[in-house]
């Protein structure tokens, strides 16, 4: 089992960036694909970003691509989101998730992720 934690949130304007952090608890961090979702109230949560087990493999919202990009650091057990030339439409709250399937490289689906943490709020003003 791993438990996860995000943080970086936060207020800012368009065209600003930030980096989201998801620490995770749990020595086996490294056996698990990880992924960002995002979810504003009213909605259904939405993929954003995943990445392998060895940090080999991105995938990523159309929307996103070419400006966030996901990493991760295994031997820090952290994965990290870092969001470029945001805009008012990325307002959400943001989750990190855990996928523990063995045999798949990276999925957009939530359905597939096994763990999640509690959100971090990112807000982007007009």
């Amino acid at each position: 089992q791993v438990q996860l934690v995000e943080s970086g949130g936060g207020l800012v304007q368009a065209g600003g960036s930030l980096t989201l952090d998801c620490a995770a608890s749990g020595r086996t961090f490294s056996s698990y694909a990880m992924g960002w979702f995002r979810q504003v109230p009213g909605k259904d949560r939405e993929f954003v970003a995943a990445i392998n087990r060895s940090g080999g493999t991105t995938y990523y919202k159309h929307s996103v691509k070419g400006r966030f990009t996901i990493s991760r650091d295994n031997a820090k057990n952290m994965v990290y989101l870092q969001m470029n030339s945001l805009k008012p439409e990325d307002t959400a709250l943001y989750y990190c998730a855990a996928d523990r399937r063995v045999g798949y490289s990276t999925s957009s689906r939530p359905s597939d992720y096994d763990y999640w943490g509690q959100g971090t709020q990112v807000t982007v003003s007009s």
